[in-house]
């Protein structure tokens, strides 16, 4: 069966006038129950104000979703985790999202606060799930375009690593990939609303070059999204192992013969600088392996910074060498 993704332009038409337009043609009220709990997952990656317009989730389409749902439900949540090295409250504050809730009479939450509940998954022993997703009528991820340099691209599939409630998530990454898919089939999003308005390339998810597109791209597939996404931006969804797993475990379509597109592919197509993955990359993965490694140094900020520095010292002299 086809999937549908809807691609619509923001360059001459406003953020909530073109995020309306594809909530209507996915037919969101038949995945939302009237007065029924709705909670909204953006990618909320960074709290650092610098950072915010090309790593985030634009606040405006946040906005915009949440004054489509008001006509359906007053019961909207939304949510974030706490990062490494940061609270989910600086996001949340950084991206305007307190001053948006005030102003809409939505709930925010900080999933690493909120309760949880363990759900079996292998490989996820004593981690536990938010119990506002979990217990949602219809939950709701927004992500951002972007590359990563670890799983070549980050997405709407990839959006929902941040709804696990832990900031010390990179354990797991030695199982990422496959996690990735376990936690979205627990999850269960029903709609996703993509933020390319301004894009990242090279080493994303958010030390990348933004690169603006305005554009949005919606489905109620995350998997075909994900697909035509990186099409979009001239990557290989093979390439994305988490998507092949994803789309093998019939979370969605990935091939472009089973993916119907609603828009102009051709006006807003561009061609990414694709993560490398460099000595550094390959080097934080092998460390992300060991969980012991894992905790004392990629965790530790006594021994984090220092190596920070060091590593974007030697990028440097290499790219000057």
């Amino acid at each position: 069966m086809s999937a549908r993704v809807i691609l619509r332009s923001v360059a001459a038409e406003p953020v909530h006038d073109a995020v309306t337009a594809i909530m209507e043609r996915l037919e969101w009220r038949r995945l939302v129950p009237k007065g029924g709990r709705v909670v909204i997952k953006p990618n909320l990656c960074t709290e650092r104000p610098e950072l915010v317009r090309v790593a985030n989730t634009d606040a405006r389409i946040i906005e915009a979703v949440c004054r489509v749902l008001l006509q359906q439900t007053p019961n909207i949540t939304i949510g974030e985790s706490d990062g490494i090295r940061y609270k989910a409250e600086a996001a949340f504050e950084s991206n305007g999202i307190y001053a948006l809730a005030d102003r809409l009479g939505t709930a925010v939450v900080n999933f690493s606060r909120g309760a949880t509940r363990q759900v079996q998954i292998p490989g996820m022993a004593g981690w536990e799930l938010p119990v506002s997703i979990l217990d949602a009528d219809c939950f709701i991820t927004l992500p951002k375009l972007k590359t990563h340099a670890t799983t070549v691209f980050t997405g709407s599939l990839k959006n929902q690593w941040g709804c696990i409630p832990r900031h010390d998530r990179i354990l797991l990454h030695k199982r990422l990939d496959r996690l990735i898919v376990a936690v979205n089939k627990a999850l269960c999003p029903k709609l996703a609303i993509m933020d390319g308005m301004v894009g990242m390339e090279g080493r994303g998810p958010i030390n990348g070059t933004p690169v603006e597109m305005n554009v949005l791209l919606g489905s109620r597939d995350l998997v075909a999204l994900d697909a035509t996404a990186m099409r979009l931006v001239g990557l290989d969804p093979a390439a994305s192992r988490h998507l092949v797993l994803a789309h093998q475990e019939r979370l969605g379509e990935i091939g472009e013969a089973s993916i119907t597109i609603d828009g102009d592919v051709a006006a807003s197509s561009r061609r990414f600088e694709p993560a490398r993955r460099d000595w550094a990359i390959k080097a934080l993965n092998m460390v992300s392996r060991s969980r012991f490694l894992t905790r004392h140094l990629l965790l530790d900020d006594t021994w984090f910074y220092p190596i920070r520095r060091l590593v974007t010292l030697l990028r440097s002299l290499r790219a000057d060498a």
